[in-house]
Parts: C-alpha cells; sequence; structure tokens
C-alpha cells in the first residue's frame, strides 16, 4: 500500500512515496526560514503550500498513483489565513520565533505557563496584529492544518491531537481546545481547527492528481515514534534532526500531570486512533545536529557534515577535549537557556580532529543525560534505543551514542522515521493493520550497534556546569 507523505520541516519540504518500510521515490526542496531580525524567525506559507503541492505532484506521478496522502510536519508553527480567500494574512511563526517570549512571561505571572515555541501567542500575536477587533473570519493553523487544507483545496479545516497538544491551547486530556486558555488569549473558537484522529480519513486531496483520500496527520516527533515501530508501552526512539528528541511511548494515561516534570520532560500525545489517545514523553536537546553544521559552516574544520566520521575516526580518543554542545542553550533535564557550548582541555597539541570527535562525543553524552531524565520520570526501562535522523548515517558517532548510552542502538531502515510513520498511520486508516502489535512486529533495522566500551561520565557533568548560566539573564527566564 503507498502512501505519498509530505513531510514539511523547518528549513525543508520533503515527498516520498512509501509502503512503510522503504522509500520508493522522493522529492525534496530547500525552504530555509527568514530571519528578518534576531530572534523572529518567519516562512512565507503560501510558498510552503506551493512547494508541498508540486513536490507531491511530482513524486505521485513518478510512482504512478498512491492509496492516499499523508501529512507530517514541524511542530509549533503557526499560520493565520482568510476562510473566504484562503490568503495569509501575515508571515507564518515558526516554532523558533522568540517575538512571544515577553507574553509568556506575563502569562506565567498570571498563571498560564505557555512557551514561545508553542502555537498559543503566535495565534494571539497575529490576531492582535491583522484582526485587532476579532470581527474577520480567520482560520488558525498549524503547519498540517494549513497544508491540508490546501490539499483539500478549503473543504478541511482540521489538526490532529499531536500537533494540537503542542499548541499550548487544549485542555489537559488533550482530546479538546480549552475555552478557559482561548478566552484568555482572547482566541475565538471559531478560528480553531477540527480536532481529528491521527489516522482519520479527513477528505481528499483534489489538488493533487487522482484526488488520493488525506489520512494520516501526525507531528513529526510522534511520526518518527511510530516510523520506528515504538507504538508499544515502554519502547523509545532517538531522532537526530537540529536538535534531538528522546520520545518514549506510554499509555491511555498522561504520564506527567504538570507541565513539566522535575527530570524535564514533557508529556505529549502520541496519536490518537479510534477516538482513544496514546501518549507518550519527550526529552528535548537543543542543539544536535546544528553542532556539526557549526563545524562546517562556521568555524571550517570541515567541509561537509560527511567529513565528521573520517576526521574523527583518524584518532583514538579527543585528547582531553570535552565539548558541551549548548550553542543556543540547554534543553532536558537542565532547562537553562543562558547556557552556552564550551571547549575545554585544549593544549598546544589538540588538533582539529580532537575537536570533532569530542563534538560527537558531546552530543553522545547530552543523549545520555536524556536517557536518564527518561528513565527518571517513566515506569520503564530502556533496554535499547531506535536511533534515526541524519546524525545515525555516522558510524563512528553511532558507536560513540552506544558507549555512551551503555545499551544497544538500533538504527532506522531509512535516515528519516518520520517519512515511514505517517504513511504507518495513513496505512491502519486504511485498514491495512489490523492492530498495534502486528505493526510493532514489523521492526526490522539495518543495524543493532553493541556498546563495547566505557565513557567517562563524571568529567563530562564537571564540564556541563561550566556552560552553565554563561548569561544568567537569560538562565532565569524560567520558561
Amino acid at each position: 500500500m503507498n502512501i505519498c507523505v509530505i513531510d514539511v520541516g523547518t528549513s525543508s519540504i520533503r515527498a516520498a512515496i512509501t509502503d512503510g518500510q522503504q522509500i520508493i521515490c522522493f522529492r525534496q526542496t530547500s525552504t530555509p526560514p527568514m530571519m528578518p531580525e534576531p530572534g523572529l524567525v518567519e516562512f512565507d506559507a503560501q510558498k510552503m503550500a506551493a512547494i508541498s503541492l508540486q513536490t507531491a505532484s511530482e513524486a505521485i506521478a513518478e510512482a504512478g498513483g498512491v492509496e492516499a496522502v499523508a501529512v507530517t510536519n514541524q511542530r509549533g508553527a503557526t499560520v493565520m489565513w482568510d476562510r473566504q480567500t484562503s490568503d495569509p494574512v501575515g508571515p507564518g511563526l515558526s516554532w523558533q520565533d522568540l517575538r512571544t517570549v515577553g507574553d509568556c512571561l506575563r502569562l506565567k505571572d498570571e498563571g498560564l505557563e505557555l512557551s514561545p515555541s508553542e502555537a498559543a501567542t503566535k495565534v494571539a500575536y497575529l490576531l492582535n496584529q491583522h484582526d485587532s477587533d476579532r470581527t474577520r473570519n480567520l482560520c488558525f493553523g498549524t503547519v498540517d492544518s494549513w497544508i491540508v487544507w490546501c490539499l483539500s483545496q478549503g473543504a478541511n479545516h482540521v489538526i490532529d491531537p499531536s500537533n494540537a497538544s503542542m499548541s499550548g491551547l487544549t485542555a489537559p486530556d488533550g482530546s479538546s481546545w480549552s475555552t478557559n486558555i482561548a478566552a484568555q488569549l482572547g482566541v475565538p473558537m471559531g478560528c480553531l481547527p477540527k480536532i481529528v484522529d491521527s489516522t482519520a480519513v479527513v477528505g481528499r486531496a483534489t489538488a493533487l492528481p487522482g484526488a488520493p483520500p488525506i489520512a494520516g496527520i501526525i507531528g513529526d516527533q510522534q511520526s518518527s515514534l511510530i516510523g520506528q515501530r515504538c507504538v508499544l508501552e515502554g519502547l523509545a526512539k532517538l531522532t537526530f534532526g537540529t536538535g534531538a528528541f528522546l520520545d518514549v511511548c506510554a499509555s491511555e494515561t498522561r504520564p506527567i500531570p504538570q507541565k513539566r516534570s522535575d527530570a524535564g520532560l514533557f508529556a505529549i500525545v502520541a496519536w490518537q486512533h479510534q477516538g482513544a489517545i496514546t501518549w507518550g514523553t519527550e526529552a528535548m536537546m537543543i542543539t544536535a545536529g546544528s553542532n556539526i553544521n557549526w563545524l562546517t559552516q562556521d568555524m571550517g574544520l570541515l567541509t561537509s557534515a560527511s567529513e565528521a566520521a573520517e576526521m574523527a575516526s583518524s584518532v583514538d580518543d579527543t585528547g582531553g577535549v570535552v565539548y558541551v554542545p549548548a550553542l543556543y542553550g540547554l534543553g532536558t533535564p537542565y532547562w537553562d537557556f543562558g547556557a552556552r557550548g564550551a571547549l575545554l582541555g585544549i593544549t598546544g597539541g589538540t588538533k582539529a580532529a580532537h575537536v570533532v570527535r569530542a563534538v560527537l562525543e558531546g552530543v553522545a553524552h547530552r543523549s545520555a543525560d536524556l536517557l536518564n531524565a527518561a528513565e527518571t520520570d517513566n515506569p520503564y526501562s530502556i533496554e535499547s534505543i531506535r536511533v534515526d535522523g541524519g546524525m545515525s548515517q555516522n558510524p563512528v558517532f553511532t558507536q560513540i551514542l552506544a558507549d555512551t548510552l551503555e545499551r544497544p542502538v538500533e538504527l532506522c531502515p531509512v535516515p528519516e522515521g518520520t517519512t515511514l510513520g505517517a504513511a504507518l498511520l495513513a496505512q491502519m486508516a486504511l485498514g491495512y493493520w489490523s492492530n498495534w502489535e502486528e505493526m510493532a512486529a514489523s521492526w526490522s533495522p539495518r543495524a543493532v550497534i553493541e556498546p563495547h566500551s566505557t565513557v567517562d561520565r563524571a568529567r563530562w557533568l564537571e564540564a556541563i556546569q561550566r556552560a552553565t548560566r554563561w548569561y544568567p539573564e537569560l538562565s532565569d527566564l524560567g520558561l
């Protein structure tokens, strides 16, 4: 059962035809966000939709047709458009956009905890800018909502719970919008999309060849969780993109009642099927693959990311160098936005290869931080972890990762599990899978990396303390 998956990321849009196991054909277009001022991160929603439709149409034409089209996407990004014309009223606001930090701090004093990476304060901002008296007939959507609207040519204004729950606008059980939060922010309930199952067939993609059904709507990290068949309680995956996310499949009961746990984890809606929500937990590393970009684009130690493995393997160790990957602060479990990257232990004999290897080890150590937090706040012992994303293609890094985590690392059969996850949901919607156990049993990693040496975690923990609170005023934000 071939599915066309539209994957709208932060810096590129991909369309792939997949049967849920392998990629049959693939299209990708670079779409870096716009940064008009420091802290402001925007995108052109019309261009996003046009590229999504074009790449999907080309992929479907090459494949000769598909059974359905699915959507997976960056979470928290926000689009506002006119219901009658389908024209966006302003730029889309990326999840990275920080223009509402002040609003979040003010709302926290009023008893409402929101993050600027969530959609909630972005919705209020766009409404205040473009509909101050709330008289226009506007639609809010996260990226999945906007793309489905465009696929269906305005017939479907929907959102799935994995995306809705990351908006900051839902009730604690994740199944509905919070009228109280919407009222506090001045968001009309009529502009919010209908919450539907992640596996729902919501309509037809009349903007694509053959008008295939639209089925399988899911946020990117949840999609990667499903794509790596972590659909049973206690299974976990780790995705390395710009940042890194460790997600664990939980149960039908919300695992963390508060906004964020003591160990720095969030409760997420993993998916919703036939009205029932499956929850998960998420731990986050703010910078992962971006550290490799730093070595390449800013430091000039690598000419391309693919050189990292060869250079790191040219030395046996880091020569005593330790790197803390905190270019933009630290996520789980520290949540210190004032922390900054640190390179310690440099001597006259330090080579570029030592630094490159130290960067790979630093990302692996941060991964261990995420895993320790996940095991602290989950009732599960995570015996192995499934891994995808760009850095999973680096064999030196994956061995360092297995050694640092002290457990096997199972590599996803394709670089990006997000594509597989959305396709699996669409297949579930169309009856291809009889149950989640059958789907879980279909997991087949392309390789399993076993740990074969120990690492010095004590030295790492000393280094990370030196990197914290470099800018105390940012550390004290407490978002």
